[in-house]
């Protein structure tokens, strides 16, 4: 009896995936809040998934893990067909073995070894990682890759400190902003081997740098912009000033940027001054509220995505000023309840909407307007 009721149930999840597949005609996205980290499904009108990275390790990871499973089921989908992770730092890799036990992930994409050894990447990737993708397949990717999907064009842009050489379809005009645009201290870190992706969607186009780096987005988008223009943006680095130049985002012309920030990561004035100006600019969704911004450079309170626990009613006009060097500053406010995605459905004509889903707010922008 015990068995019948299992196979009932099992059947009746997968017929409700199966439907739920059937009728999805959207790309729909999902940008999860891993408190500063970054998590990302797209989920496609076939029913095929790509996550982006996989949250926070340590004490957070069965937190952010649990986050992302919600999306997933949310989505009505039963498996992760295609995962990314963009580079070896704990924010992005950190939730991936836990979220292994919650859902079955059947590909691995990431950009090879870390130039970046630290003690939970290089446990990770000596002990965890081999058991991962022993049970799906592993691919090593490189600027040019695709990714396989049915109606979604999934191009990766960068990877392994490496950038595309040849243009998009419809890109490669001049890039006007290179003419300015002056080069930051090189950066060993595993930030400039992000992996990059951009995705197209029948008229809607959309662009995810990971955490790529100043000097590495001069070298993807100059002299000649490579990409093109696109729709909707995921900001890039969480909206951190080392990342975030004027020749990748005013470029790029997002008509809507997305930013995956933390309360303390991300969203620094210098960033938001770029984002914020960008040419064609609609709107910015957030996150999180920015302490390291105040309310000088945050946007409007329907388009942020989540609270923080023991929140002011107040929030700082100012910039949060850290401590002198040497001294430690206290942990940053996170938001340990329930957490709040955005999620994005965009349709072929290049129309999208988006929806905070903390307040149920939703906005949507026409093509070609």
């Amino acid at each position: 009896m015990r068995l019948k009721f299992l196979v009932v149930t099992l059947g009746l999840l997968l017929g409700a995936a199966l439907l739920s597949a059937q009728a999805r005609k959207t790309l729909d996205i999902y940008v999860v809040d891993v408190e500063g980290g970054n998590a990302t499904l797209f989920v496609t009108p076939a029913g095929e998934s790509v996550l982006i990275d996989a949250g926070n390790g340590g004490a957070a990871a069965a937190r952010d893990a649990a986050r992302i499973f919600d999306a997933v089921k949310d989505a009505g989908i039963t498996q992760i067909d295609h995962h990314i992770t963009t580079h070896w730092h704990g924010d992005h890799f950190g939730g991936l073995e836990e979220l292994a036990k919650l859902v079955p992930i059947r590909a691995y994409y990431d950009h090879g070894d870390t130039v970046q050894p630290q003690p939970a990447s290089t446990e990770f990737l000596q002990k965890v990682y081999p058991q991962l993708v022993a049970r799906a397949r592993r691919v090593i990717v490189k600027p040019g890759d695709r990714i396989p999907l049915k109606g979604v064009d999934w191009r990766i842009v960068a990877s392994g400190g490496q950038v595309l050489q040849t243009n998009l379809p419809g890109a490669g005009q001049r890039n006007p902003y290179c003419a300015n645009f002056k080069l930051q201290d090189p950066d060993p870190t595993e930030n400039a081997q992000s992996v990059g992706s951009f995705i197209t969607f029948g008229k809607f186009r959309v662009a995810h740098p990971g955490d790529l780096t100043w000097n590495k987005e001069g070298e993807l988008m100059c002299p000649n912009n490579r990409l093109g223009t696109v729709d909707l943006l995921i900001v890039g680095h969480h909206g951190q000033p080392v990342s975030n130049s004027e020749v990748i985002v005013h470029a790029l012309r997002p008509r809507v940027s997305i930013m995956n920030n933390g309360t303390r990561k991300g969203g620094q004035p210098p960033a938001m001054q770029i984002i914020l100006n960008s040419p064609g600019l609609e709107d910015v969704w957030q996150s999180h509220f920015s302490l390291l911004s105040g309310t000088e450079y945050t946007v409007p309170g329907m388009f942020i995505g989540n609270t923080f626990d023991d929140e002011p009613e107040a929030l700082p006009k100012s910039a949060w000023t850290p401590p002198p060097q040497g001294q430690q500053a206290p942990p940053a406010p996170a938001h340990n309840g329930k957490a709040f995605w955005f999620k994005v459905s965009a349709q072929q004509d290049g129309t999208f909407s988006v929806v905070n889903t903390r307040n149920n707010f939703t906005k949507t922008y026409r093509a070609g307007e």
